[in-house]
């Protein structure tokens, strides 16, 4: 859960709540390690979670959500060749979604746009935890990755019934044809 009793920005806060709630209803992309649940959301410290309440992170585009499960891996000193990972498409619908489209919108906020794709995460973390906290049920953003938009979802803001399993791939991303097509 979030911790609530702490201080935040409240400039951030009020730049945050000035921005529209918009409804979010598309098919996005997840992908997973075989097996696990691709609807399950879960706290990490990443770009957009501070680790204090549950995100499900998502892609518009299908190489996007590869591209950003890639980077992981890849952070590895030997890249994982034993697990399986799949593409998962979800139908979601969302009420109150936070959308930041664009580096621009970014940069308004505070985020150094010049080095998005670095993980230096303190910013982009306290504007999620900012809108977490303000209600929004999740938030829209560029993908650091890839050319298109990810959808993080505050898993604990939205009933589970408002995303569904759509489609699953048969088969495991392959990591070096992957590689390939994509360099």
């Amino acid at each position: 859960m979030a911790d609530f009793g702490r201080a935040r920005d409240i400039e951030l806060l009020d730049a945050i709540d000035a921005f529209r709630r918009e409804q979010f209803t598309a098919k996005v992309w997840r992908v997973v390690r075989e097996g696990r649940d691709p609807a399950q959301g879960n706290p990490s410290r990443s770009r957009w979670c501070n680790g204090t309440f549950d995100v499900l992170y998502t892609a518009l585009e299908r190489d996007g959500a590869i591209a950003e499960v890639h980077a992981f891996l890849a952070m590895q000193p030997v890249f994982p060749s034993k697990l399986a990972w799949k593409a998962h498409s979800l139908a979601v619908e969302i009420d109150d979604t936070l959308k930041l489209a664009d580096l621009p919108t970014l940069a308004r906020l505070g985020v150094d746009t010049s080095h998005y794709q670095d993980r230096n995460y303190a910013r982009t973390q306290e504007i999620a935890d900012g809108a977490y906290f303000l209600g929004f049920d999740g938030l829209v953003a560029p993908s650091a990755r890839w050319s298109c938009l990810n959808l993080m979802i505050f898993s604990e803001r939205v009933d589970p019934d408002r995303i569904e399993l759509a489609a699953s791939s048969e088969t495991a991303i392959d990591w070096s044809d992957w590689r390939k097509r994509n360099r």
